[in-house]
């Protein structure tokens, strides 16, 4: 069981992991120990997430989701698959963590009656230097 919070928790039946070799360092022994960890997660039918946070996570994640709907993790961090495998799903726990906070409302402001003088001067500014610039074509 992932336990993200106490709303939400996935049973890992849910996860389906692939293994295959890990590149990098690690001797002869690299060569025979499938170590890379790769997580595949169906978001979309996922009955553990609730709906406004599945809605918040296709959006915000929408590019490491596949056609499928299948969320893919891969970790090949460590040499030892156990840890490669923790850690694929302390990624995923951390990407749910980050869409389980609802967003904070906008709330509309207005600009000051400051701000706006300043926009209106420099604006004037910028006419008058390109009025200055203006040649009269009348006077000759």
């Amino acid at each position: 069981m992932l336990e993200v919070n106490q709303r939400i928790s996935i049973p890992l039946k849910e996860f389906t992991y692939t293994f295959a070799r890990s590149g990098g360092p690690g001797g002869q022994n690299v060569n025979k120990v499938n170590s890379k960890v790769t997580l595949h997660w169906d978001v979309t039918t996922s009955p553990s997430l609730p709906e406004d946070l599945r809605t918040r996570f296709l959006a915000q994640y929408a590019r490491r989701i596949n056609k499928e709907g299948m969320l893919v993790i891969s970790s090949e961090r460590y040499r030892d698959q156990g840890r490669n495998v923790s850690d694929c799903t302390n990624k995923l726990r951390d990407l749910i963590v980050a869409v389980a906070t609802p967003p904070k409302r906008r709330r509309p402001t207005k600009p000051t009656k400051g701000s706006k003088e300043r926009r209106l001067a420099g604006k004037r500014e910028k006419a008058q230097k390109k009025e200055q610039r203006r040649k009269d074509w009348r006077s000759e």
